[in-house]
């Protein structure tokens, strides 16, 4: 066996100057923000409606309700399958810093939020719907998302994950238009009010080749849950802070990309199923382009299969083969 995968990281910083760099998936929340015309307005109305958020949950000792801001951080990986080989673009998350302006502290938050992957974008856009052509009846590959599970698994466990990061990824996501969802009666002060799916769902069957498990949790004043996929302990392994700055910045990026779920007039039932084409919601003032973001997904996807899958196959299934899920 030659040399372990190896991965690289990077840091941008995602402020109203953001430019997405050349490996960033363009199909990306913030990297599909800074695009256009309106790129800069876009970009700072998304950061103060991210702080607004933040403060509306961590109101105590905030009267004024402007204590805190976030600052985020796009952390890319890629990954290195041979020595003399290219590195290739695997993974894109986020990292969340809280300033306290009252104690000028800079508090670290959490990693991970926002979660982007070219071979997860092979998987779905590539894979998936070439194993369906014809059929009469879904269903999903042998081995699916075997290796991109285990891709993940060995960065977080990796040397590289560890040196930058101290604590477990916590990845947030927008929930099922197609399952439903109810209330369980536990209410966290945080997290807000928990929601249990009913079966299971796909993205569920992914991420938990990922390693993640899921909880389901509608936060103070929100109108929908958020899926929070994680390791551990999601209420006891990260503080208050914490949870609130992943909770603002993904509900906002929610509110643009989904506005019928999560900026919806009306708050989630007892029993919620999600609905795409719900008229009675709000948009934001932000421009957000969903038809393209889907064509670029293939596209992607195509780019993933022709430049790491074909191309490093037998490396990936003699690694993949020796690597535990």
């Amino acid at each position: 066996m030659k040399k372990e995968f190896t991965f690289t990281i990077t840091s941008s910083l995602f402020d109203e100057n953001y430019n997405p760099s050349e490996s960033t998936r363009i199909t990306t929340n913030f990297a599909n923000l800074a695009r256009g015309k309106n790129r800069q307005q876009n970009l700072r109305n998304t950061l103060v409606m991210i702080d607004n958020r933040f403060n509306s949950l961590a109101y105590w000792d905030n009267p004024e309700g402007d204590r805190y801001s976030v600052e985020l951080d796009i952390i890319s990986v890629e990954m290195t399958v041979d020595v003399d080989s290219d590195s290739f673009p695997v993974i894109e998350i986020l990292k969340t810093h809280i300033i306290d302006k009252k104690t000028q502290q800079r508090i670290e938050g959490i990693v991970g939020n926002n979660f982007s992957s070219y071979v997860r974008d092979y998987d779905f856009s590539v894979l998936l719907p070439e194993h369906n052509k014809n059929q009469t009846q879904f269903s999903v590959p042998d081995s699916f998302g075997d290796l991109h599970g285990k891709i993940f698994k060995h960065f977080v466990n990796s040397g590289e994950y560890q040196s930058h990061f101290k604590k477990s990824p916590v990845i947030c996501l927008s929930v099922s238009s197609k399952d439903t969802y109810h209330r369980t009666g536990n209410e966290h002060p945080v997290l807000g009010i928990e929601y249990q799916q009913h079966g299971s769902s796909l993205t569920e069957s992914y991420f938990n080749k990922m390693g993640l498990q899921v909880r389901y949790f509608m936060p103070k004043n929100s109108v929908a849950p958020l899926a929070f996929y994680f390791t551990g302990d999601l209420l006891r392994d990260y503080s208050d802070l914490e949870l609130i700055s992943t909770i603002s910045t993904m509900e906002t990026f929610q509110k643009i990309y989904r506005p019928e779920i999560y900026n919806a007039n009306a708050a989630a039932a007892q029993f919620f199923q999600p609905n795409l084409d719900n008229q009675d919601h709000s948009l934001t003032k932000i421009v957000y382009d969903r038809e393209e973001r889907s064509q670029l997904a293939i596209e992607q996807g195509k780019f993933t299969e022709q430049h790491f899958i074909k191309r490093y196959r037998d490396r990936l299934e003699q690694w993949s083969a020796n690597y535990p899920l």
